[in-house]
């Protein structure tokens, strides 16, 4: 088969690795182009492009595709599908067309749930139990084309939405080889609107934690909003970002949101909303690495009842 393929990250390096590896002719990458990247803003090439390079295949990096010179560049590669894997950009109608079997979507959720740039993360953030992935075949809407095949799997209790997102990437080169291998004999299903939900680009400020919710929402948030943007709070004026954490049983006595109720040894425990309590393993202050709880207490010790937010 032969076969464009579309994506960025290092989540769709897996799927393009396996298409080549199941004899699939790739006549064309298409990848974001290099950007600055890093504390040093040097440029950087995506994952997907170092593959290509690395694997002596054709590289495209068009700064813009809703032009009809790069429609008809697209068309001219004459192949029988395009293959697209968080490629990072919003494909017009043609390109979605241009080939007889159009384009096909690895995505990372059981859709119709969580639609958008960032399923992985809100999945993880809302408390899901389970996640997986959908093979698509793409129309104009925002994840809204017909379901060809989907994967189920679990959702580990302290996994971390980049675990998760590795776990997801093998399990989508595994779904792609089969929808590829598979296609004539499926039947695309409408996806059913009623159980629609969006997982939108994920922003600085969605990090922030309010202690006013329960542990168990901020526990999730740290998880899932890894590695972008983080679940930070303030300490002593200073930044302070959660990396992991766990629910800890409530104390007999009621404390305020954000109040410390214990600070020793590795304990470094704090009162949530609903009166619950979160357990702090592991953080980082603005300027300095990351630490341990114990290494924390001993280095900064904090006070109990002090206010963290």
């Amino acid at each position: 088969m032969k076969i464009v393929f579309m994506g960025t990250p290092h989540a769709a390096v897996e799927s393009l690795d396996r298409i080549v590896r199941d004899g699939h002719e790739i006549v064309a990458i298409y990848t974001q182009p290099d950007r600055p990247a890093g504390r040093g803003n040097q440029i950087a090439s995506s994952p997907v492009k170092q593959y290509a390079t690395d694997n002596g295949l054709p590289i495209l990096q068009p700064l813009k595709v809703r032009t009809p010179e790069a429609l008809q560049a697209f068309r001219d590669h004459n192949a029988d599908a395009a293959v697209v894997v968080a490629y990072g950009r919003i494909l017009p109608e043609g390109f979605l067309n241009a080939f007889p079997m159009g384009a096909i979507n690895v995505h990372f959720s059981l859709l119709p749930k969580y639609r958008g740039a960032a399923p992985v993360n809100w999945a993880i953030v809302h408390g899901e139990k389970k996640s997986g992935v959908t093979t698509m075949q793409m129309d104009a809407g925002l994840d809204t084309g017909p379901i060809l095949m989907q994967r189920e799997t679990e959702i580990g209790p302290e996994e971390t939405s980049i675990e998760l997102m590795q776990k997801l990437s093998t399990v989508g080169a595994e779904l792609l080889s089969e929808t590829l291998a598979s296609y004539a004999s499926l039947t695309p299903r409408q996806q059913d609107e009623a159980h629609a939900t969006l997982a939108p680009i994920m922003k600085k400020e969605d990090g922030l934690i309010s202690w006013m919710i329960s542990a168990t929402d901020i526990s999730n948030r740290v998880r899932g909003f890894q590695p972008f943007p983080t679940t930070f709070t303030y300490f002593r004026e200073k930044k302070m970002t959660l990396w992991k954490t766990s629910i800890a049983e409530p104390p007999g006595t009621i404390a305020q949101p954000g109040q410390i109720i214990e600070a020793a040894g590795d304990r470094l425990v704090v009162f949530c909303g609903g009166d619950s309590v979160l357990q702090i393993h592991e953080l980082q202050l603005e300027g300095k690495k990351r630490v341990s709880a114990r290494d924390f207490i001993n280095g900064v010790r904090p006070n109990i009842g002090e206010i963290i937010g």
